[in-house]
C-alpha cells in the first residue's frame, strides 16, 4: 500500500509529537494549585492517597499494553526485514494467562481496595477527636449556599467559617434542584437534594481559607455558585462570631423568602439569627412527614404559615 509522504511518521518523530501534545495539555491544569493534589486535610489527604494507589494498579495493564504497541510499531514498520512473518500462528497458553489472570487479579485487587476506603471514608463517619464536631448546616439555593450554625445561632451567605482544631460535620440539603457540595482541599462531594438529608464530616489541618463550590450543574447561575471556607484560629473565629452577630440581620420568614430567590454571583451576607429549627422544615417541605419528628415539624410548618 502507497502511502503519501506527509503521512509517513517515524517513531521518534512520534514520540516527539505525543510528548509535546502531553506538555501542551498539563500547561492548562494549573497541577501545581489543583487542591485535590495538594489536600490540606486529613480525609482528603486520604482520597488523594487511594486515587494515586488506584492509578499505579491500573498502569500494570495500561504500561505495558503502550510499550508492546510502540514495540509492534516499531518491529513490524515498513521495510523492516527481522520480523518474522506467521499468519498461521496460534494460541499460547502463556500468553491467555497473561491477557486473563492480570486484568482479573487487578479488579480484584481494586474492588478489595474499593470496598475498603469506602468504609474507612464513608462522609457519614464521625473523626476522632478529643474535641466535639462544629456542626453547621449547609442548604442549597439557587445559586448560592445557606450555611446555618446552630451552636452560634447565626447564619451566613457563600462564606463558610469554623475552629481549624476541632472536626467539621456539615449536614447538607436543598431548597432547589440537586446540588453538590464540594471543598477540594478538604474532602470529596456529597450531593444535596431536596427533601433528603446528607452529611460531610471533614477536617482541616491548620487555618487557612479553601474553595469550595456546587459541582453539579444547576441552571444559569452554576458557574459563579462558589463560596470560600475559613479554618480559623480561636481568636479570629470569636471575632468572626462577633462580626456576624453585630453586623448581620434576622433571618425571618420573609427574609428567607426574598434570599430562596434566584441570585447570579451573590455576595456574602451575614445573618444574626435565624428561625429555630429552619433546616428541619425545608427537609420537610419536600418528604412526607412520619416517624417521631411528625408534631415538631407541624408545629414549625404552622408557625411559619402564621
Amino acid at each position: 500500500m502507497n502511502i503519501p509522504q506527509f503521512f509517513r511518521f517515524t517513531v521518534k518523530q512520534m514520540w516527539i509529537a505525543g510528548v509535546f501534545g502531553m506538555c501542551l495539555l498539563l500547561q492548562g491544569c494549573g497541577l501545581s494549585e489543583a487542591p485535590v493534589l495538594h489536600p490540606k486535610g486529613p480525609i482528603a489527604l486520604a482520597e488523594r492517597d487511594l486515587l494515586f494507589t488506584a492509578f499505579w494498579i491500573m498502569m500494570i495493564v495500561a504500561i505495558p499494553a503502550i510499550v508492546l504497541t510502540l514495540f509492534f510499531v516499531w518491529r513490524y514498520r515498513s521495510g523492516s526485514k527481522s520480523a518474522a512473518y506467521t499468519p498461521e500462528w496460534d494460541s499460547s497458553w502463556k500468553v491467555e494467562m497473561v491477557v486473563w489472570l492480570v486484568p482479573a487479579a487487578i479488579i480484584v485487587v481494586l474492588g478489595t481496595l474499593v470496598w475498603q476506603s469506602t468504609h474507612k471514608l464513608d462522609p457519614y463517619k464521625e473523626i476522632a477527636s478529643d474535641k466535639a464536631a462544629f456542626k453547621v448546616q449547609a442548604i442549597a439555593l439557587d445559586w448560592k449556599w445557606l450555611f446555618l450554625y446552630p451552636e452560634l445561632g447565626v447564619a451566613s451567605v457563600n462564606e463558610l467559617a469554623f475552629p481549624a482544631d476541632r472536626p467539621l460535620s456539615i449536614e447538607i440539603t436543598s431548597d432547589t434542584v440537586m446540588n453538590s457540595l464540594m471543598i477540594p482541599a478538604l474532602g470529596g462531594q456529597i450531593y444535596a437534594m431536596a427533601g433528603m438529608r446528607s452529611e460531610l464530616n471533614l477536617l482541616a489541618d491548620d487555618p487557612g481559607v479553601f474553595s469550595g463550590r456546587n459541582t453539579m450543574y444547576s441552571g444559569d447561575g452554576f458557574p459563579d455558585q462558589h463560596f470560600k471556607a475559613h479554618a480559623m484560629s480561636e481568636a479570629d473565629f470569636t471575632a468572626w462570631k462577633t462580626k456576624v452577630s453585630g453586623e448581620g440581620t434576622p433571618l425571618d420568614a420573609e427574609t428567607y423568602l426574598e434570599l430562596h430567590k434566584q441570585s447570579v454571583a451573590n455576595p456574602v451576607a451575614y445573618y444574626s439569627s435565624f428561625e429555630t429549627g429552619l433546616f428541619k422544615l425545608i427537609l420537610r417541605k419536600y418528604a412526607p412527614i412520619v416517624g417521631p419528628y411528625e408534631s415538631e415539624a407541624a408545629e414549625l410548618i404552622c408557625r411559619g404559615a402564621a
